[in-house]
């Protein structure tokens, strides 16, 4: 038995399921799962000291490379002064400066400690300021755990084949109105029917938890144009495209402005955090300034906040995003390239540093769509590539992630694997 597989039936014995998160289980692609034990630039090595071309880049936060050397030394400082004194510090009021100076909508934003606690505080907020209980989300969109949210959800539960997950009341479901992505007319007769019981419309401006789904033309304007006209605030969740796909967020690549804004993943460097921000007069209803209650003890903590600074200073660099997206492009269009001289029907898609190869022949706008695909097709593709020593993540509905560390003998060798991979899955 290897590491990973003795590692793995200890894990089950001590926690669910054997993993902390669920689609981690490499349920849907019929293998157990990899055990980590290090990781340095583009390459992971598993526990039985295999190493791997790394595109799952711990979904999505690791833009620099794992283990970046001026990372380290940024957590190292502040893990000498402390790790933890749930009190203000000078580096949160930093990452807090330099996270307004790059979102152009945010003027005020509050840490929390993870993506999901972020877009329920976000949730909080909109109901409170707006007093409305009832809030829109997308078929296939993925916010995260919270109650409001696991309804016709993408990502783990659409992997899980659980869309809805038992313990989320009735109730609070009922108050979760679906539309559909990329369909601004779904959007529009919910608003008719309930006029002025909506509070948010929440949104992943690049769909990343069904795939990786871009925005169609005019779909976030419409969205912008429709809360306008029914006083809802509109939350964008960037806690996936934030700093991702451009350094001022999906938000600044589609040209449109949110009311709210979550975060998390690359503004924590890899170190546990979320945040949520947007205008003054929406954020100054938070407590203390506020009556809407959210408070978290290690929100805004030092090693998080040293870490996600030091990442958004380097990709703020000249060139950096010029560069990462270069080398992403030379990855998806290889891709691509190889399906067009295999005769494989398959869909690419793909914004700058994330995308998704989809086993439909279909186009891929919405979760439909998505939910043609393969997925038996998907997971033999994936042990094919894993056996290659190319780790992407281990679902079909979610996106690999290109960071600055990819070399171009990475993208060289990567795209030769998947050419043996996608020849043996497809023959």
């Amino acid at each position: 038995m290897n590491k990973s597989k003795e590692l793995f039936q200890k894990a089950k014995k001590v926690i669910p399921g054997g993993v902390n998160s669920p689609v981690r289980a490499f349920g849907s692609v019929g293998r157990d799962p990899l055990f980590i034990s290090s990781a340095k630039g583009s390459r992971i090595t598993d526990a039985d000291g295999r190493e791997y071309i790394d595109y799952v880049g711990s979904w999505g936060p690791m833009i620099v490379g794992h283990a970046n050397d001026e990372v380290l030394v940024a957590v190292q400082k502040a893990a000498d002064r402390g790790t933890s004194f749930g009190a203000p510090t000078e580096l949160e009021v930093q990452l807090a400066d330099k996270i307004i100076e790059m979102v152009p909508s945010v003027e005020k934003v509050r840490l929390v400690n993870s993506g999901t606690e972020a877009t329920m505080s976000a949730i909080r907020l909109a109901r409170g300021v707006t007093g409305r209980d009832k809030i829109i989300k997308f078929e296939g969109c993925y916010h995260g755990h919270g109650d409001s949210f696991l309804i016709k959800a993408g990502s783990g539960a659409l992997t899980l084949g659980e869309p809805n997950s038992p313990g989320v009341p009735s109730q609070l479901a009922g108050l979760t109105l679906i539309a559909g992505f990329n369909d601004a007319e779904s959007v529009a007769e919910l608003f008719e029917a309930y006029k002025n019981e909506i509070a948010a419309v929440i949104v992943e401006p690049i769909a990343g938890n069904m795939g990786v789904i871009p925005p169609q033309p005019g779909f976030l304007q419409n969205l912008r144009s429709l809360c306008d006209q029914y006083g809802t605030i509109l939350i964008l969740d960037e806690v996936m495209t934030g700093f991702r796909v451009h350094p001022g967020g999906a938000q600044s690549l589609y040209d449109v402005q949110p009311d709210l804004t979550t975060m998390g993943k690359v503004i924590g460097g890899g170190l546990p955090v979320g945040a949520y921000g947007g205008r003054a007069e929406i954020m100054d209803q938070v407590a203390p300034a506020g009556p809407v209650y959210q408070a978290g003890t290690l929100s805004g903590n030092p090693l998080a906040a040293a870490a996600g600074l030091k990442t958004l200073e380097l990709i703020s660099r000249d060139g950096f995003f010029d560069e990462l997206n270069r080398i992403s492009e030379k990855l998806f269009e290889g891709i691509r390239a190889i399906m067009q001289k295999l005769g494989f029907g398959l869909t690419l898609n793909y914004v700058n540093s994330m995308g998704c190869l989809f086993f439909t022949e279909n186009e891929v706008t919405g979760f439909a769509d998505a939910l043609k695909s393969d997925t038996a097709l998907f997971a033999k593709f994936f042990g094919y590539l894993l056996d290659e020593g190319v780790y992407i993540a281990p679902s079909q509905f979610e996106a690999m992630f290109v960071s600055s560390a990819h070399s171009e003998q990475d993208i060289d060798t990567t795209l030769d694997k998947m050419e043996k991979a996608l020849r043996k899955a497809m023959g």
